[in-house]
């Protein structure tokens, strides 16, 4: 992982070819990030994934943050890993919440990265985060009918009690 020097080299080089994708880096519990415009993410991911040197060329995680109270609400984290040196990276992209009916929206990197595939539709499926240009973004864990998004942090706690098979009163 590169430390906070080598991150702001990454962030300052695609500066150089991509002015302006990246807004800010974070080196927080040991980890790199390179926050990116959410409009321009992919130009980020396709930099780090082809330019010489750097080679981040296989998508580990896709995973999504609430932060909720805060603005910009939401967050879509990629995790690129450079395997030749074992080297991990994320870039974060913010997303405002549209409110109402509208969900928020970012562009999919299934094109580049064919493992976001399944992982894109589990964020869709518990954020309600829209890829778009998916090739099937439909839910993958939840039932086609379910309503709401169940990993927001303002989703409603509760619903029915679940049977397990120790509170059946089998180890009495």
């Amino acid at each position: 992982m590169p430390d906070a020097p080598g991150l702001e080299l990454i962030r300052g080089e695609i500066e150089r070819d991509c002015p302006g994708a990246v807004l800010a880096t974070s080196f927080d519990r040991s980890q790199a990030a390179l926050i990116a415009d959410p409009e321009r993410v992919l130009e980020v991911l396709g930099w780090l994934k082809d330019q010489p040197g750097q080679r981040y060329d296989f998508l580990s995680s896709l995973h999504a943050a609430d932060y909720l109270p805060a603005e910009p609400r939401f967050a879509v984290h990629y995790e690129l890993i450079n395997r030749d040196r074992v080297e991990r990276i994320r870039v974060k992209a913010m997303l405002a919440d549209p409110g109402g009916e509208e969900l928020p929206q970012i562009d999919s990197c299934v094109e580049m990265f064919p493992t976001a595939e399944a992982q894109e539709r589990e964020v869709f499926d518990f954020f309600g985060i829209v890829f778009r240009g998916h090739p099937n973004l439909t839910r993958i864990l939840m039932p086609d009918d379910y309503v709401g998004w169940p990993q927001r942090r303002d989703f409603p706690v509760g619903g029915e009690p679940v049977t397990f098979t120790y509170s059946e009163g089998r180890f009495d």
